[in-house]
């Protein structure tokens, strides 16, 4: 595959060092705004093919980046497991029935039967693939096993994760339980990816700094390396992108079968580069809010170019970018990365 993104991610040579920006089609772009207002409501919008290929294309046709992140949503799996999802106006993603119980683990679907329902997002993967040009890679994700497992046991987003830290330390055997399933699921769901034409996998751990150091490996990091190494245990060409956000403390305990580091921007790159530079490609870690001023977004770009030398790193933010930078903004972040890494 020559695709200077995918190369990248192996570690190759490639004639500049490539750059995407985390959750790309997003409410900064008026254009996006536009495809979501006609589809009526966010779940629309990921359930049709057609506008979810439509809003996947926008950034790298717009703002130039270099690889398409499909557009979707995390909270897909436990929606076709059968939990009641919805996004409410202001507030967010809602489960109406989280899992308090075994019985409630129990009635949800599993594996291929759950996996088999997201055909929406195979058939987007597939539109997308007709229109995206060739240099350009198209990167498919999902959300890390705990980080769905913490929406669905309590029920909503939280700053506390009392509930389910609660079945951490209470229940733990329910917890596993929960996380085997989800797992299991995520897997057969990112190998209908790949099977439908994603280049690049990236998992993500929005929420891995919740859990504490010492439980973390337990709790999520075992459950994402079983599905980097099932999926590369198939297709060892696809590249696998980890993303656990705010971990800095977990940098010595990282292993696994994968080959790229998503960097948050809370975790110095140097410290990155010091503990992980030898094992894997880094992603990232510009502050998102730096987007609010070209200057210091070339300061920034040109530290990280300084810090890594134009050596096994993708730039990217250090999380997602937030809805009211200007989209010149944007396309000055993506001009800067190129310009630096060129020299």
């Amino acid at each position: 595959m020559s695709k200077i993104f995918v190369d990248a991610c192996f570690g190759k040579e490639t004639p500049y060092t490539p750059v995407w920006m985390m959750r790309q089609a997003g409410r900064y772009l008026p254009e996006y705004m536009e495809v979501r207002a006609q589809a009526g409501n966010f779940l629309n919008l990921c359930h049709d093919p057609k506008k979810a290929c439509e809003v996947t294309l926008q950034p790298v046709n717009i703002v130039g980046v270099d690889a398409a992140i499909l557009f979707s949503d995390i909270l897909v799996i436990p929606d076709e497991m059968g939990m009641d999802l919805e996004f409410i106006k202001g507030e967010g993603p809602k489960f109406n029935d989280p899992i308090k119980t075994e019985a409630d683990l129990n009635r949800l679907l599993g594996g291929e039967e759950a996996a088999s329902k997201l055909t929406y997002v195979y058939d987007t993967i597939k539109l997308i693939k007709e229109q995206l040009a060739d240099d350009k890679a198209l990167i498919g994700f999902c959300g890390a096993p705990w980080t769905l497992a913490t929406y669905m046991i309590e029920g909503e987003g939280t700053k506390t994760y009392n509930i389910c830290k609660k079945m951490m330390y209470s229940d733990p055997e329910l917890l596993h339980k929960i996380l085997a399933k989800v797992t299991e699921v995520v897997k057969l769901y990112m190998e209908k990816q790949i099977q439908a034409g994603i280049d690049v996998v990236q998992i993500f751990d929005s929420w891995a700094a919740a859990i504490e150091p010492s439980k973390y490996d337990e709790f999520s990091w075992k459950y994402m390396v079983e599905i980097a190494d099932y999926l590369k245990g198939k297709y060892p060409n696809i590249p696998i992108i980890m993303f656990p956000k705010g971990v800095p403390a977990f940098l010595d305990k990282v292993y696994g079968n994968f080959e790229v580091f998503g960097v948050d921007w809370s975790t110095p790159m140097g410290l990155a580069k010091e503990k992980l530079g030898d094992k894997y490609v880094l992603q990232g870690n510009m502050e998102p809010c730096r987007l609010y001023s070209k200057e210091a977004t070339t300061e920034c770009v040109e530290a990280l170019q300084s810090i890594m030398g134009g050596k096994r790193h993708i730039f990217n933010l250090g999380h997602g970018i937030l809805p009211d930078v200007p989209v010149e903004n944007a396309k000055h972040f993506i001009a800067e990365c190129h310009r630096v890494s060129k020299k």
